[in-house]
Order: C-alpha cells, then sequence, then structure tokens
C-alpha cells in the first residue's frame, strides 16, 4: 500500500528535482535514486531530528514502565492498593490521554510542532515527578489524570511531524527507530528501577518515590532543551543548505505537496471516517494495543512471578525488548525496501501467537520466560509497521492528523481493555 502506482511505459525513466526515477511496469513501483545532495539532507536531517524525537518518545514511555516497576519497588504496599486500585490507576491515565489526542494533533500545525511537542514533555515531566512526592492512592490518581493529559498528543503528534519530512516509503524505517524508545525503555526502566531502587530511604524517600521523581526531572530537563532544537518543517531547518532544501522539497513534492498552506476545516476532519480502511486498521489498532500495553505495564510483574527477586525481576525485564529492538530494525528495513506493510504485519501476528501459546501450555517458567520474548518482539515489531502504514494512507494534512491521532486512540483503548482483564 505505500507503494506509489503509476501507469508509465515498462522501464522508463525520468529526472525529477531530486534524483533519477527508474519506473518498473511490471512491479507498477517507483525506484528513486537520490542525488548526493539529497542524501546529504536525508543524513543531516536523520541526525538532528531523529534523536530529539526517539529521546522524546523515550521518556514519554518511561511513565507506562516506570509504575510497573514502582509496583515491584514496594509502591502498592507503601500506598495500601489493591489489585483493583492499581488497575484503576493505570486506567484513569488513558481517559484525558484519549480524549485529548485528536484535538492535540489538530493544533500541531497552527502553532507549531516545535513549540506544541517541548511544552507537553515538560507538562509530563512535572507530573511524572510529582508522584514521587504522593502519600496516598487519591494523590497517585491525580498525578496519573494530569500525566495522560499532558502525554496524550506525544506520539501521534511525532509520527504526524516526521511525515513532514520523510516520503512514505521511507517512513517504517524510521517509525522503527521511533518504536525502539519503547523497546529500550522497556530494557533501561529495568535498569534504572533496579539502580534508582538502592536510593530507598535517601531523603526519607522509598524507591519507588525516587525513580519517579529522577526520571521526571530528567524529562523536564530534555523537553526544555528540545524547544530549542526541533524545527517546525524542513523548510524551516538552520542545519540545511538553501540547496539542500530545494532538493528536499522536491523530493516529497508528491507526498507533501502544498500543505503547509492547507487551512484547517472540520469537512476535512470529517472526511477521514469516511474512508473505510480507516476501520480495518482499528481492527488491528485495537487488539495490538492490548498485547502492547499489557506487556508494557506487567511485564516485570510476570518475570517477578517466575519465583526471582525485585531486582533480579528488573534486570530480566531487559533482554525480550533488547531482542525486540533488533527484529525491528531488520523487519522495517525489509519492509520500506519491498514495500510490504501487510507482510510483515502477518509474520508478528504468528510470532505473538506462538509466544502467548506456549505460555498458556507450559507450566515450565523456562518456557514462560521465552515466550515473554516471543510476545514482546512480535509485539514491538508490528507498532511501527502498523503505524507507518497508518500515515502512508491519509493526504493532505488535516486528514492524516485526524487518522493518526484516532489510530492511537483506538490503540489505547485497547490498552484500557487490557488493563481492566488483569
Amino acid at each position: 500500500m505505500s507503494a506509489l502506482i503509476h501507469n508509465t511505459a515498462p522501464h522508463s525513466t525520468r529526472l525529477s528535482n531530486s534524483s533519477v526515477e527508474k519506473v518498473n511496469d511490471d512491479l507498477d513501483i517507483i525506484e528513486y535514486h537520490p542525488s548526493r545532495l539529497l542524501r546529504r539532507a536525508l543524513w543531516k536531517i536523520d541526525l538532528t531530528v531523529m534523536p530529539i524525537v526517539i529521546m522524546l518518545y523515550f521518556l514519554s514511555f518511561l511513565p507506562h514502565r516506570n509504575i510497573g516497576n514502582a509496583k515491584v519497588a514496594g509502591l502498592t504496599t507503601d500506598l495500601k492498593m489493591g489489585p483493583t486500585q492499581f488497575s484503576v490507576a493505570l486506567t484513569v491515565t488513558y481517559i484525558p490521554y484519549i480524549l485529548i489526542e485528536i484535538p492535540a494533533n489538530l493544533v500541531l500545525k497552527r502553532f507549531g510542532a516545535n513549540r506544541t511537542l517541548p511544552l507537553l514533555v515538560v507538562l509530563w515531566g512535572i507530573a511524572t515527578t510529582s508522584q514521587g512526592a504522593v502519600t496516598s492512592y487519591h494523590g497517585l490518581i491525580a498525578c496519573r489524570f494530569f500525566l495522560g493529559l499532558a502525554e496524550g498528543g506525544i506520539l501521534p503528534g511525532l509520527i504526524l511531524y516526521l511525515s513532514s519530512f520523510y516520503r512514505r516509503d521511507q517512513m517504517n524505517v524510521r517509525m522503527s527507530l521511533l518504536f525502539t524508545a519503547t523497546s529500550l525503555a522497556g530494557a533501561f526502566s529495568g535498569l534504572l528501577a533496579a539502580a534508582i531502587s538502592n536510593l530507598a530511604g535517601k531523603g526519607g524517600k522509598p524507591g519507588w518515590a525516587w525513580i519517579f521523581m529522577l526520571e521526571g526531572a530528567f524529562t523536564v530537563l530534555v523537553g526544555l532543551l528540545s524547544f530549542f532544537i526541533m524545527p517546525k518543517r524542513p523548510e524551516e531547518a538552520t542545519f540545511l543548505t538553501l540547496e539542500e532544501k530545494e532538493e528536499l522539497s522536491g523530493f516529497r513534492e508528491d507526498w507533501i505537496s502544498d500543505e503547509h498552506m492547507q487551512t484547517f476545516s472540520w469537512s476535512e476532519v470529517g472526511s477521514t471516517f469516511k474512508e473505510p480502511h480507516l476501520y480495518l486498521f482499528s481492527l488491528g489498532l485495537f487488539a495490538g494495543g492490548t498485547t502492547l500495553f499489557g506487556l508494557t505495564y506487567f511485564a516485570p510483574s510476570i518475570v517477578n512471578s517466575l519465583g526471582h527477586s525485585a531486582n533480579r525481576s528488573q534486570l530480566l525485564t531487559v533482554p525480550p525488548y533488547a531482542v525486540a529492538f533488533v527484529v525491528s530494525i531488520i523487519a522495517s528495513y525489509l519492509s520500506d525496501k519491498y514495500r510490504q506493510r501487510g507482510i510483515t504485519l502477518i509474520g508478528c501476528s504468528i510470532l505473538m501467537l506462538v509466544g502467548y501459546s506456549m505460555f498458556l501450555g507450559s507450566s515450565n517458567k523456562h518456557v514462560d520466560y521465552g515466550s515473554l520474548i516471543l510476545q514482546v518482539t512480535g509485539t514491538y515489531t508490528a507498532a511501527p509497521a502498523i503505524s507507518a502504514w497508518v500515515a502512508n494512507n491519509f493526504q493532505p494534512h488535516y486528514r492524516r492528523a485526524t487518522a493518526i491521532s484516532w489510530a492511537f486512540m483506538i490503540t489505547n483503548c485497547g490498552g484500557i481493555i487490557s488493563y481492566c482483564r488483569h
């Protein structure tokens, strides 16, 4: 679906502003051969924009992981919370999170992603830090609500932001790099939590409080720095020369056209919901959200139930996410190269199915741990593929903004089901 289809003569060639395009009519696919100047421009964007975007999403995903780690470190015991109350604390985050996603994406163009996204990062960093100061269940609920309100617009906003820098057939690799933040957050949150938990008792605070406070303070710092790093769009990037901007604009013309001149209208937003493939995507996104967030919050507890100490459980959550990181990069490269999103998702689904079948059919703790690796790898490889697929299939700007934010609303609804089940 991400291939660009053209009816032209077999094996013809033509020149564009940015590259020679070779058209193979047998495959109906254009093969792009970027110029040296274009490759240099893309390389600069990869080195400047992608690191800060990955860091922002990495930090936005830590709150999903750190409350699971905080639970292992004694959060529920100190705040006298039962299983139901912990599930409520997880779920309450997603009420404002889900409701804010579409509005946040629609105003992104008006105020600029380079201002809006860093502001949201700072606000959720403050909310995360505040969790370390709570002394009651109700205080935690309040912090989790405001955390969701600030964080809800981040992932849809980041994907919409990246779609203004890259073509459709370049998106899955970048999506995979973005989603490696979730794998890295899964891996490093366990390492960080294991290390930070050793601060228990310092300043009269338990270890779980230090997890929230230190990770939240770092988030605020990164949010403030990103105000000065993120360009609004490629044409305003100070690290690109005039020639590179012109070359990049020609290369992206079929994808973004004159989107920067488009004005907002509710009819454009509404037309998104007339597309049948939006609802087909929604089925996969809902199921993906159920598995993704279930693993995110409960992987530390699942490992802990295998009979290990709290610290060892934190460390044993690292390998599944490390494997997912490697597999997702390889799969996304192949998906972009051959312009195949569906086959990638089918492979990921099979991997998840095998993992869950092993877990349900075995009582051996080593088999259970192996099944967790398959579950995490399949889930975290599928996420960037379907995200790129959604971004690829809606145009112009406000339709794409609506579709992307709707996609993550549905994903998070699946996450709520996951929490309620547990």
